[in-house]
């Protein structure tokens, strides 16, 4: 019945709004406010419609968007994990997926099977989609960090070596895009904002 999808879609979008209160350590451009996880989001999505034309291969913007857009909703309940934490280091894979079928589960079946399977195929990062969406989730930080005189690599003492190894990724969803996020690593080395 349309009414009871439309009420547990209510629900679904109440809870969510707890997406604009998870904290990033990463700070807005050219400033000292830190990002929530809605705000990065919704920049993912922007990246993704302006720069899709970057992409190696062809790929299914609406799919992309999806992926950005829904990627971190899971933080909700696991919280955001540092990209460059080494405790955590991004394995908590299992405590998300726990927190992506409570979450998603409130909306009716078929969406929350899809919205599983969106993030879930993000999260293995295989498809073309969801290696253009990775690439945006690594460059958008990049770009934030060298507005910022280095912010969070600074304020964490997170080296060259480190920043490169993560932000390699962006290669696998556009070359064109990488060799500038390459670039920009090494111009922040030049600058002493990311220690090699």
């Amino acid at each position: 019945m349309k009414t009871d999808n439309l009420l547990k879609q209510v629900d679904f979008i109440k809870e969510i709004d707890k997406l604009k209160y998870i904290q990033r350590k990463t700070k807005l451009f050219n400033s000292n406010r830190n990002e929530n996880d809605a705000e990065h989001s919704w920049h993912l999505a922007m990246m993704t419609i302006v720069l899709a034309e970057h992409s190696d291969v062809p790929i299914d913007v609406l799919k992309v968007l999806k992926m950005v857009l829904i990627h971190d909703i899971v933080e909700i309940d696991a919280g955001d994990t540092f990209i460059y934490d080494s405790q955590k280091n991004h394995t908590n894979t299992t405590e998300e997926l726990v927190a992506a079928k409570r979450i998603f589960g409130l909306l009716p079946q078929e969406q929350a099977d899809e919205f599983i399977a969106i993030w879930e195929e993000f999260e293995e990062g295989i498809t073309n989609e969801a290696k253009f969406a990775r690439a945006m989730d690594r460059f958008e930080p990049l770009l934030q960090n060298t507005s910022n005189n280095g912010g969070t690599w600074v304020e964490f003492d997170v080296n060259y070596q480190k920043v490169y190894d993560k932000k390699k990724a962006i290669k696998n969803g556009s070359t064109t895009i990488w060799n500038y996020a390459e670039d920009l690593i090494n111009q922040s080395v030049d600058r002493g904002i990311l220690k090699k």
